[in-house]
């Protein structure tokens, strides 16, 4: 048995025990999704420059999908073995009129309806920042919208998951 001084009351142990068993899973996911939906399982080569080259384009890679992933659903996460048939599975045409131009996206996927929405999502964080930001440069504009998905997280997390901090017992 384990004891601890802690200022949490004792209604709040149950959940900060299952959010950290949340992160644990979250994290063997995570590298399972890096290993075997990215790429990162080994590389078959000695020179270690071109593995370090591989390794960082997979993790840039990963990283930006799951920004991307976040920002279609802010209410949870989407493993990438489901999220990119989903994401990945619409043809696109572009179109010009009028001095505009569309992408026009044709779902090749039996869940239509969901990625609508998910792509509705998508929209909604690219024009934000396009209209919000137009005069930041690149690298600010990916900082904008960085705040606009964990905004949208942040929003979309229930509060009564929130345990409030540790105050300094005395």
């Amino acid at each position: 048995m384990l004891v601890c001084d802690t200022p949490y009351k004792l209604e709040h142990m149950g959940q900060l025990y299952r959010d950290r068993a949340d992160c644990r899973i979250w994290q063997t996911r995570g590298f399972d999704a890096i290993k075997n939906q990215c790429g990162w399982g080994g590389y078959s080569t000695q020179d270690i420059e071109r593995c370090a080259l591989s390794a960082r384009a997979v993790a840039l890679i990963y990283n930006w999908w799951s920004w991307y992933v976040r920002l279609a659903n802010p209410k949870s996460r989407m493993e990438a073995i489901t999220s990119r048939p989903k994401l990945l599975s619409a043809v696109g045409r572009l179109t010009n009129h009028a001095g505009q131009s569309k992408i026009l996206l044709t779902v090749m996927h039996e869940s239509v309806e969901q990625i609508k929405r998910l792509v509705a999502n998508i929209r909604t964080g690219i024009q934000h920042v396009s209209s919000k930001a137009p005069q930041l440069a690149k690298p600010e504009r990916w900082v904008a919208m960085v705040r606009f998905i964990v905004d949208r997280i942040l929003a979309a997390q229930p509060n009564s998951r929130l345990v409030p901090a540790a105050l300094p017992s005395g």
